[in-house]
């Protein structure tokens, strides 16, 4: 009953029992989730989950010994933290360019560069560029209201467009430093980052190549349209579709709301991976100044917040709009983000359930003995690892902690960036209602859970295998040692 794997398929069993075939809906399929595996936790279980963390035993015990609906609620608000401004600028943010025209606007553009045809491979090599520097929910944000606009415009393919920036944003946020995962990885590695950088990101290109191809095929095979939200009402899209570009805002004025978190935020993001001290840059202090603010300004919350007052200014002055109408805009914007931030929440917290049952170290445990070559044991690790807990972060810290040792080995074989590949491409398997970035996907793109399951589960799983299978082959061709 205690047993970490046990407690696992409780959890999976009332998650997708209750949203598939009880149609509960899912943020109190997942917090009944994180109830059972909370009561199916032992205190001790807790307490030696806690103290893995680094933290003091007296606190460890003050952690364990908590009341199990302050633990949930902990783990729930830990998740808000994260990501809950985030997704609330982001969905004024998004509303705003659809209804001011601006994503019509930046679409138009677009079209006059890739051509129709071959818009949903600008979309997702814009995805996996901007993920490299910027938080892949953040790109996903931005970018998932280009997709509707796109597939108003286009009446059709709008799946391919959605899995499209899906997909390119998953894959960077895996492989190229300085997103977070890769750069741990480059850390507890020893790797160097800049060869992590190179690798990843032809890995990375390489991985997309093959999701495009498997969104096209699943664009086939599934017809999912684009669909009403209160965020963005179809008759409301295809009204800014067809007007005149003169009755459309600026392309300058229409890329800043998403331009400029993007920039600021990657900015911060190259200055915090490549400078290390924290001591002043120069010795004037009015450089010094500037580069406080342009860091303040770079912080991911700020960053979309300004977007947001561009994105309501753009609208604003567009539609010529009263106070009280800009204040109903942003409630009906609101409405939306919330309930995506509760999923999302909720699915942090079963998530944090399952991480204090010790599933990572169980599963660690019944893995250390197998005797598979190293690349595949390291795909193995973080796959079952992110699998049974939902968080990415997680799997990669546990599939290094185990690997690490190993990667220092002379007599490895190849460069120990390999692992650190083939760890990357195990964090993409298997997505599913214990992630909370699963969550943002589907809600997102408008998709119901059983659609995501069948589209977005299968691409990034997939990429995730043809990631190690590449990396398999690169590492016996270029061994690089």
């Amino acid at each position: 009953m205690s047993d970490p794997i046990f407690i696992l398929l409780v959890g999976v069993v009332i998650v997708v029992g209750g949203i598939i075939g009880f149609k509960l809906h899912p943020f109190l399929a997942l917090l009944l989730a994180a109830l059972a595996v909370a009561l199916l936790t032992p205190v001790e279980l807790v307490e030696q989950y806690y103290l893995s963390k680094g933290v003091t035993a007296i606190d460890a015990f003050k952690q364990a010994h908590k009341s199990i609906g302050e633990r949930i609620g902990i783990e729930f608000g830990n998740t808000c933290a994260k990501i809950g401004i985030l997704i609330a600028m982001a969905a004024i943010i998004g509303k705003a360019m659809l209804d001011s025209g601006a994503a019509e606007k930046i679409i138009r553009a677009m079209l006059k560069v890739t051509g129709e045809k071959n818009a949903p491979i600008g979309f997702i090599l814009s995805s996996f560029f901007l993920t490299i520097p910027v938080f892949v929910d953040t790109v996903i944000f931005l970018m998932m209201p280009l997709a509707k606009a796109m597939g108003m415009r286009l009446k059709k393919n709008y799946l391919l467009l959605a899995l499209s920036v899906i997909a390119g944003a998953v894959m960077a946020n895996s492989y190229v430093p300085p997103s977070p995962g890769p750069l741990y990885l480059v850390s507890a590695m020893n790797v160097p980052i800049g060869l992590m950088m190179v690798c990843g990101s032809i890995l990375g290109l390489c991985t997309i190549t093959i999701g495009y191809l498997i969104a096209v095929f699943l664009n086939k095979k599934f017809d999912i349209p684009l669909r009403d939200s209160p965020d963005a009402r179809l008759e409301d899209i295809k009204a800014i579709a067809e007007k005149d570009d003169k009755d459309l805002p600026s392309l300058g004025w229409s890329l800043l709301p998403a331009v400029f978190p993007l920039v600021t935020i990657c900015i911060r993001s190259a200055f915090e991976a490549f400078v290390k001290t924290k001591e002043p840059m120069t010795d004037s202090a009015l450089i010094n100044q500037l580069i406080d603010i342009v860091l303040f300004f770079g912080d991911k919350s700020i960053a979309l917040l300004m977007g947001a007052i561009f994105a309501l200014w753009v609208l604003s002055n567009q539609k010529k709009t009263t106070k009280d109408k800009l204040t109903a805009f942003v409630q009906t914007a609101l409405m939306s983000g919330g309930g995506i931030i509760l999923i999302t929440a909720a699915g942090g917290a079963f998530g944090g359930m399952l991480q204090q049952t010790g599933i990572s170290s169980r599963i660690a445990d019944l893995t250390k003995d197998y005797q598979m070559a190293l690349i595949p044991l390291a795909f193995f690790i973080t796959m079952v690892v992110r699998t049974a807990q939902g968080s990415a972060t997680v799997a990669l810290i546990t599939a290094s902690g185990i690997l690490a040792g190993m990667a220092q080995n002379a007599n490895l074989g190849f460069h120990p960036v390999y692992l650190c590949l083939a760890i990357g491409s195990g964090a993409k398997l298997i997505p599913w209602m214990n992630d909370a970035g699963f969550w943002i996907m589907c809600k997102t793109s408008n998709l119901t859970e059983q659609e995501a399951l069948k589209t977005i589960a299968p691409m990034q799983s997939l990429m995730g295998l043809a990631g190690v299978i590449l990396t398999m082959i690169a590492a016996w061709i270029f061994p690089m040692v």
